[in-house]
């Protein structure tokens, strides 16, 4: 096992893997900005290092110096956490030149997976079943016409590079394909630096559906259950529950399999997600492997019992899984809350939810600070239930307690969305919150609470 592992990251995920580490007798190394000094993760970790100024450009993307604060620290792995630098290939490969352990897949999965086009015509080849699409990349307008016509409107244009809803625009007729393509390629290539594009036929309403992997190197591969991410604003995932309630037992089964069939494909090991679109028909679709622990995966640990970061950790380090598909059961709903800041600013009085079947992933504490620099995620609340009535009355428990003074969240609005009949009810795709934000915004500006339900 790691002596001593580096956290290329920052926030509640860097904290939660100093935890993690902590537990497993292992020492941890935070690197911090100089707009992050003084939170938790560098207080927390045994050892710290400044690597440069607050813009993530100029220090959490810093791939060199980050291997630098590695060697000189005696770091003999190194976790990614998401974002950063976690499906960042090259980064991976000098982690491996330096004979420092990356936590998460090799290189040469993160580029197969990392390159969507690619994936896709893997999975072709595999078996798993893929949106209707462009046959490659398509490089000109005249290109994405004629792929347009042939696929049927409407598309989505996407980068090929892409990840968390930019560089894709979803095209409804041939008179906004132009100007959705050019701004597709553009914010591609300022987010990814590669403006590769490719086209999907777009499934209208869809769940968002993503299967949880673990895979070791010698081979074995299974899957912990699914979560239903379709609460999106601006495809930026809100709201994340399991099990997904719009799956058969059977159509679960068949998605499980489908996913541990395109892991192996790729040879894939570590933990990793599986991302699938469901249409109102039933039908599944592969769109992307992630090949890192993902924001959302306390909502499988409540299920079924298993730390994934522990897993993961294990896996880079040579172990064989000890866990076998028959041995992965869920019990009850679990729910997560993502509470992200709307501005910047400084904590005042902080109250954190508890009670039973309560979990706060979160890096604040009274008084501390909130960047401008990051991300906007301060905190997640991941409730579980016996069923998904009672997980969903938890969350609104929860969020009822939940006190973040001096900094205006989303909080107030997500406890608001808990009482709209149709999220009580299950019925919700991808659409849901284009079409009934609205309704919660008005709710808010009149000051229900809810509790006249």
């Amino acid at each position: 096992m790691f002596k001593r592992i580096l956290i290329a990251n920052r926030g509640e995920i860097a904290l939660r893997i100093i935890r993690c580490c902590r537990e497993m007798g292992i020492e941890t190394v935070a690197v911090y900005s100089t707009a992050d000094k003084d939170t938790l993760p560098v207080m927390l970790a045994n050892q710290s290092v400044c690597i440069g100024p607050a813009k993530a450009s100029d220090s959490y993307l810093k791939e060199d110096v980050i291997l630098a604060a590695a060697m000189k620290t005696g770091c003999d792995a190194i976790h990614p956490g998401y974002g950063f630098l976690s499906e960042n290939a090259g980064f991976a490969r000098k982690c491996e030149e330096n004979n420092i352990a990356f936590i998460g897949p090799s290189a040469e999965i993160i580029e197969k997976m990392g390159d969507k086009q690619t994936a896709r015509q893997m999975m072709i080849r595999s078996g798993v079943p893929v949106v209707p699409g462009s046959d490659g990349l398509i490089e000109t307008l005249e290109e994405a016409k004629a792929a347009a016509e042939k696929i049927g409107y409407p598309v989505l244009i996407k980068a090929s590079a892409g990840g968390g809803g930019k560089g894709m625009r979803k095209v409804f007729s041939p008179e906004e394909l132009a100007g959705a393509f050019s701004t597709a390629k553009e914010e591609a290539k300022a987010a990814f630096a590669n403006d590769d594009m490719y086209m999907e036929k777009l499934i209208l309403n869809p769940h968002h559906v993503e299967f949880q992997i673990l895979g070791d190197k010698q081979g074995n591969l299974i899957y912990l259950g699914e979560r239903d991410c379709s609460i999106q604003r601006r495809n930026q995932k809100l709201l994340e529950e399991s099990p997904a309630w719009v799956l058969s037992e059977e159509l679960r089964e068949q998605m499980g399999r489908a996913a541990v069939k395109a892991a192996k494909a790729a040879d894939y090991y570590s933990a990793g997600t599986v991302e699938f679109v469901l249409d109102e028909n039933g039908n599944f679709y592969f769109i992307e492997m992630n090949t890192r622990i993902q924001v959302e995966h306390p909502v499988t640990e409540m299920l079924t019992g298993v730390d994934l970061l522990k897993e993961q950790i294990k896996i880079a380090a040579g172990r064989t899984l000890e866990i076998s598909q028959e041995d992965v059961t869920a019990d009850g709903h679990a729910i997560e809350c993502r509470i992200n800041a709307e501005a910047a600013g400084k904590i005042g009085q902080l109250h954190f939810p508890g009670g039973y079947g309560v979990r706060i992933d979160s890096h604040l504490y009274g008084g501390c600070e909130v960047s401008p620099y990051y991300d906007s995620m301060v905190a997640k609340v991941i409730v579980k239930g016996k069923t998904r009535l009672e997980a969903i009355k938890r969350l609104r428990r929860a969020l009822e307690e939940l006190i973040i003074e001096d900094l205006k969240t989303n909080a107030q609005f997500m406890h608001l969305l808990t009482y709209h009949p149709e999220f009580v009810r299950g019925n919700y795709n991808t659409s849901f919150w284009e079409k009934n934000s609205e309704t919660i915004k008005k709710w808010y500006e009149e000051g229900f609470d809810g509790q006249a339900e």
